[in-house]
């Protein structure tokens, strides 16, 4: 997250603290993008604290900013490659399913709605193409979207009001993306217009 260096440096080694305390068997940090993340790896290195996980918002949405695509690899040299990246918000606070368009947006007074009327020209493509390939794998949008997170090696961590939302989250599991295909959702999300706002705590 952003906050002034003074209060960074105390709360970094308050994480280590806990760890050196027994409270915990690994660290892990929110909104920390690479630059932040190698700085916050060096100085758990140097108090011996293991750093398993990092969670930032990834998804489809969100993959058109570079810091975002370099978070996977950025995990990855770290710890032996034994850290990982949890991706929350895999479903774009539910654009991703395909459920809306201009016509049918949440309702009033709903903050999604001004968001969605702003993103939704700009991502179209993207969502067409997502529908396309869920009808021709007789998955949901919904399960394509997480399962290219998984794809790219990331733990994704969707919500759920429902128990069909939830059912169908599962159902993300368990078959993977072809290759090709990965690459073209990627080209496709890099190339729309408008991405997902990123979470204001999000740092470099």
């Amino acid at each position: 997250s952003n906050y002034l260096p003074f209060q960074e440096n105390a709360l970094w080694e308050g994480i280590a603290d806990t760890y050196d305390q027994g409270l915990c068997e690994a660290v892990g940090v929110s909104n920390y993008g690479p630059q932040q993340l190698e700085k916050f790896a060096q100085r758990m290195e140097e108090r011996k604290v293991p750093l398993a996980t990092a969670q930032i918002q990834y998804s489809l949405l969100t993959y058109k900013d570079p810091s975002t695509r370099d978070m996977v690899q950025a995990c990855r040299d770290i710890n032996n490659n034994n850290m990982r990246l949890i991706a929350y918000s895999p479903l774009a606070l539910g654009l991703l399913t395909c459920k809306y368009s201009l016509e049918r947006l949440p309702p009033a007074g709903n903050p999604r709605r001004q968001l969605f009327l702003e993103l939704l020209p700009g991502v179209q493509p993207l969502l067409n193409l997502l529908q396309a390939i869920a009808t021709e794998m007789g998955k949901t949008p919904s399960q394509v979207a997480i399962n290219w997170t998984m794809c790219k090696g990331c733990i994704p961590i969707p919500g759920a009001r429902t128990v069909q939302q939830a059912t169908d989250n599962v159902g993300a599991a368990g078959w993977r993306l072809s290759k090709a295909t990965v690459e073209e959702l990627d080209r496709t999300a890099i190339s729309i217009s408008k991405p997902m706002i990123q979470n204001i705590f999000q740092t470099k």
